[in-house]
């Protein structure tokens, strides 16, 4: 798993560069939202069910046909399943957040995810809906516990919605 240093640091090297100015400044925001980035990882941490179950109960709102007879979540084990792949999205947002990039989600979420759904038949829209929800709900946390700045929240949920959409959301 790597993180916004070693990836800006494999970057210069690669190339064969010292830090410059970008390098420099680049490092210098990562680490001046640190703490933020750990308060918000500590706060889904948490509060990680309690962010899982209002985003799935408002997307079922939003959504009601996944619930319905025949919908993707309609049965017990399917509503589970739901709520499951959810609580993942967000672990790993909460991992990308405190890494400060987003490859590890192309690691460890996304790669082949969006055949697995087609194959499954499991929409791919309210999945998106649903990490969006997640999303809204983390930064109003994060606002309540005093953060200030929270749009680096947007970057992995953001991330794994353009991801996993066929078109941009």
């Amino acid at each position: 798993m790597r993180d916004a240093v070693t990836n800006l640091i494999k970057s210069y090297d690669v190339s064969g560069r010292y830090l410059d100015r970008n390098g420099i400044d680049s490092l210098k925001q990562y680490f001046e939202s640190g703490t933020a980035r750990v308060a918000v990882a500590t706060a889904i941490s948490g509060n990680a069910a309690s962010v899982v179950r209002k985003a799935g109960s408002e997307l079922f709102v939003q959504v009601p046909e996944l619930i319905r007879p025949g919908g993707n979540a309609y049965t017990t084990r399917r509503y589970s399943a739901c709520l499951r792949d959810m609580d993942y999205y967000l672990r790993y947002a909460s991992y990308a957040l405190v890494a400060g990039d987003m490859n590890l989600l192309d690691e460890r979420v996304l790669q082949g995810l969006r055949e697995t759904y087609n194959s499954l038949g499991v929409p791919i829209g309210p999945t998106v809906v649903g990490i969006q929800m997640m999303k809204d709900l983390v930064k109003e946390m994060a606002t309540e516990s005093g953060v200030g700045d929270t749009s680096f929240i947007d970057e992995p949920f953001d991330y794994m919605c353009r991801e996993l959409s066929e078109v941009s959301v």
